[in-house]
């Protein structure tokens, strides 16, 4: 993860970092920057990182004028020593607002936030992606073959399909079981998205199969199926919010 900071008083900046890197052994800070000046030079003529941290009052000014002069393309977490900012904060790309000093466990909690809403809206824009195909490119039909004998399904007759023990399993709505010769992802990329979702690494469901949701905590969903799946449903938590956007289309 790309990082960028922006803080006036160096000492700051190179304990911000120190604490940023105890906690992720990924990052890449690619500056720090200490005036609203230096950093829009630097925004202007460099890719944006994927996060940048930035201080609000800066030696020629705050930073709010930053993006006056720069459209910036990722999220913002603001570290400040001033409490009466938050609110302008958020109308400038902020996902968090940190007091000094910067407890360990707060700017944690930020790192997770900012990878959450990541999950969330890059599932969110595949998503997307998706929905713009031609939905008469998508499989109206699965020809599959029992035994000796070939069974035509109609896509919408389709309940679910899940994979366990190295097979694909293709549920019917009246619950007949039927092998599939191909992997779960690739089945994805045949279905409408508006019909079928992928719940998990295992289960991939038509929305009419969606009998009843269950909260369990941490933010993760147990789904109950019809017919009844082979084992429990889990979405993650942070498939939850993708999942009941779908939902609620």
């Amino acid at each position: 993860m790309k990082i960028l900071i922006i803080e006036d008083e160096l000492p700051a900046a190179e304990r911000l970092s120190e604490a940023l890197f105890q906690l992720r052994n990924d990052l890449e800070l690619l500056s720090i920057l200490q005036t609203v000046k230096e950093s829009v030079q630097w925004l202007k003529s460099h890719p944006h990182p994927d996060l940048i941290f930035m201080d609000i009052e800066l030696t020629d000014g705050q930073s709010f004028h930053i993006f006056d002069e720069v459209k910036l393309d990722c999220p913002v977490i603001f570290c400040t020593a001033y409490d009466d900012y938050w609110q302008n904060a958020f109308e400038h790309n902020s996902i968090d607002y940190l007091l000094k000093p910067i407890a360990q466990v707060k700017l944690s909690a930020a790192l997770q936030k900012y990878e959450l809403l990541k999950a969330h809206f890059s599932n969110s824009f595949e998503q997307l992606q998706k929905f713009r195909k031609n939905p008469d490119q998508f499989k109206k039909r699965w020809l599959i073959k029992r035994g000796t004998d070939y069974i035509a399904l109609k896509t919408e007759e389709i309940a679910f399909f899940y994979a366990a023990h190295k097979m694909v399993c293709l549920v019917d709505a009246g619950g007949q079981k039927y092998l599939l010769d191909k992997s779960l992802s690739d089945i994805e990329r045949e279905l409408n998205p508006a019909q079928f979702f992928r719940l998990n690494r295992q289960f991939l469901a038509h929305i009419n199969s969606i009998k009843k949701l269950k909260s369990i905590g941490k933010g993760k969903l147990l789904v109950e199926l019809h017919p009844a799946a082979p084992e429990d449903v889990l979405i993650s938590s942070e498939q939850t919010a993708a999942f009941k956007e779908w939902l609620d289309a």
